[in-house]
């Protein structure tokens, strides 16, 4: 079993209102994706869509070491990822509803969608995810200043 897939199906254990399925294939996905050396910090399940209705779009959310990565996995064959480095990434929005909540990472170049999630997870989401990003931002900072 899998790293990503026991921090996921913890994730979902512990908020059980968050829409999401397939989550071993979708963790499979972020798996088949680590480079050496990368290593899962956080996991968690949304639907990478803006749709409160649409509940097929479930997808891995891993935050690692390195990046941040989005996988889902698709029903007969393929499937998608999406790679967010420390330097693409500008903001996160939370908005929570009655029953789940969306969370909004605002990248240069799209706005990534995360819904259908329950709104108690928001603010453990909130705070892994801009701590992670403060945290990572400013060791890409330092390298970078170390090429100069």
């Amino acid at each position: 079993m899998s790293d990503v897939y026991k921090r996921v199906r913890a994730f979902k254990r512990k908020y059980p209102l968050t829409v999401g399925w397939r989550l071993r294939q979708n963790s499979s996905v972020i798996d088949k994706h680590l480079n050496p050396g990368e290593k899962v910090l956080y996991a968690f399940i949304a639907q990478k869509n803006d749709n409160p209705v649409q509940f097929f779009e479930s997808g891995v959310v891993a935050l690692t070491n390195k990046r941040i990565l989005i996988g889902r996995k698709r029903v007969i064959f393929g499937y998608f990822l999406d790679s967010i480095t420390p330097d693409m990434f500008n903001d996160l929005k939370v908005k929570g509803g009655i029953i789940w909540g969306k969370v909004h990472i605002d990248t240069v170049k799209e706005l990534i969608t995360l819904s259908n999630i329950d709104i108690t997870a928001l603010p453990e989401l909130e705070t892994a995810v801009s701590s992670y990003m403060i945290q990572i931002k400013k060791k890409y900072g330092n390298s970078m200043k170390d090429k100069d």
